[in-house]
């Protein structure tokens, strides 16, 4: 195989968004019910950069979890979770963002040719949760 020593830099700033309404299950297998995708990365791949989530009602406090699949969808693994805080949704009151991992600028989430992500939360909510992630297609 040929080796090219150019770096490869992140081209395309991408933004996605996801809303979760259902309990995801099925946690211990690779086919976890209730969980939506998110994003797929493209041909060349894809960096994370920033995951948050938002719910649109109020809320008990809820796990949030994050899934990776290399497969088109198939198999499905945990990689990471967060705890939403418990919130009243109100009309004089912020709504509160939370962050599902550590990704950044510095220290990204790298995803392969075509590997989606899939998110849900372990606490059904009618009104949803919106998942907002920053990427970057390279």
């Amino acid at each position: 195989m040929a080796k090219t020593f150019t770096a490869p830099f992140a081209q395309t700033p991408r933004t996605a968004t996801a809303v979760v309404t259902a309990a995801a299950g099925a946690l211990t297998t690779d086919s976890p019910t209730g969980v939506v995708e998110l994003l797929t990365a493209g041909a060349d791949g894809a960096i994370l950069t920033r995951l948050t989530a938002m719910p649109r009602a109020t809320v008990t406090a809820s796990s949030l979890v994050l899934y990776l699949s290399s497969d088109g969808g198939t198999t499905k693994r945990l990689i990471d979770s967060a705890l939403m805080p418990a919130q009243t949704i109100s009309t004089t009151a912020q709504i509160a963002s939370t962050t599902v991992g550590s990704y950044s600028e510095i220290v990204p989430l790298r995803l392969g040719a075509g590997d989606r992500l899939y998110v849900g939360s372990q606490v059904a909510l009618a009104g949803g949760i919106v998942f907002r992630a920053e990427y970057t297609d390279y």
